[in-house]
């Protein structure tokens, strides 16, 4: 094993070096602005490696190769931007039915459409209601550092396996294109797809070893067992819910102002919190790291707090994440929103100002 190192790297390369570290088997990809970098990473560095990359015609075709190579046992990626996304969701839900390890990486542009190629966060409905047809749910990381987009492509692959589940990293195009100083893990040994698929036993193989068929689908046609599998996937998701949250908080000991904001937005928050805090506010900031599952729970507690006065979602939306906050609060204190779109970012200042006006 190799010791860690020390680099400075855009975003977007720095989670496709991460991925390789983390054992990655395939890549299926289509170039998209704000990401295309990823793609262009991993092929360059191909070579070097063992792993596939292969550009496929389509997000669609490349969400069902994920499919097919998950379901053999590959450790699997793919990466896309908005639009991308969308048409990836039909594939996320067979692939959630069917319990596949895959990995997702959505880096944000603004909409709705087309739109821009600027930064957004629009995409939280999508990313953590589901965004394709069916019960289902997607753990959803949501980085907000070139740090955490190689922590947090570590980590999703291994949540994929733990849980047999589809994971998306919710990036931003300024984060996939900023560049800081990271450190980067070791390079995990690499092990092949039968190599991976002799510790996954529902994998497909053949039946080279003579042991029972596999079958991977989505399709269940008799109510009964479609019922039965919601039931198994419900149960899954409720495990999820219990032992993986995630968040931050910064300043929030004596809070009675509190922010909430993810990704890049949580950056410029931070600052928010330095301005209050040289006014007398007491403002903190509690940053949720899983988008799903959401910090309700913690929400729910900072709610209940006699001392706490209000709390305000920023977002570069027209407001999502909000909903969630608010259902968290159930009413017991005011919840304010303040976003902004097209890729415009709120300065610190403007959002300190939007305190002001509620207090």
């Amino acid at each position: 094993m190799s010791k860690k190192e020390i680099a400075f790297m855009k975003g977007n390369e720095a989670l496709a070096e991460a991925a390789i570290r983390a054992g990655m088997n395939g890549y299926f990809g289509y170039p998209i602005t704000p990401q295309s970098e990823i793609i262009e990473y991993l092929t360059r560095e191909v070579p070097k490696h063992k792993f596939v990359v292969l550009q496929a015609e389509s997000e669609v075709a490349s969400v069902n190769m994920l499919y097919g190579a998950g379901g053999a046992g590959a450790r699997v990626m793919t990466s896309t931007s908005s639009p991308g996304y969308s048409l990836m969701m039909e594939g996320v839900s067979y692939i959630a039915c069917a319990e596949i390890p895959a990995v997702f990486v959505n880096v944000q542009r603004g909409g709705p459409g087309l739109g821009t190629i600027q930064p957004g966060q629009g995409d939280y409905f999508q990313a953590v209601k589901g965004g394709g047809h069916g019960d289902y749910r997607v753990i959803v990381l949501a980085p907000n550092s070139v740090q955490e987009m190689v922590d947090h492509t570590i980590l999703a692959f291994d949540l994929a396996d733990k849980y047999r589940n589809p994971i998306l990293i919710l990036s931003d195009g300024a984060i996939g294109q900023m560049m800081e100083k990271i450190e980067l893990p070791p390079m995990r040994e690499f092990k092949t797809t039968e190599e991976q698929r002799e510790a996954k036993p529902w994998a497909t193989n053949g039946r080279k070893d003579g042991r029972k068929q596999n079958v991977l689908t989505s399709l269940n046609i008799i109510s009964e067992d479609m019922e039965r599998k919601n039931e198994e996937l419900q149960a899954k998701y409720k495990i999820i819910e219990n032992n993986e949250v995630r968040l931050e908080e910064y300043n929030m000991d004596d809070a009675d102002i509190i922010i909430s904001a993810y990704g890049l937005s949580s950056r410029i928050c931070k600052k928010v919190v330095d301005l209050g805090r040289e006014e007398g506010l007491k403002v903190g900031l509690l940053r949720p790291i899983t988008l799903w599952p959401f910090p309700k729970t913690r929400i729910s507690a900072l709610a209940d707090k006699e001392n706490v006065k209000m709390f305000m979602t920023i977002e570069m939306s027209t407001g999502q994440m909000v909903e969630d906050v608010q259902l968290a609060v159930n009413g017991r204190k005011p919840v304010y929103f303040y976003g902004r779109t097209g890729g415009i970012v709120a300065t610190p200042e403007e959002i300190l100002e939007q305190i002001k006006q509620k207090l």
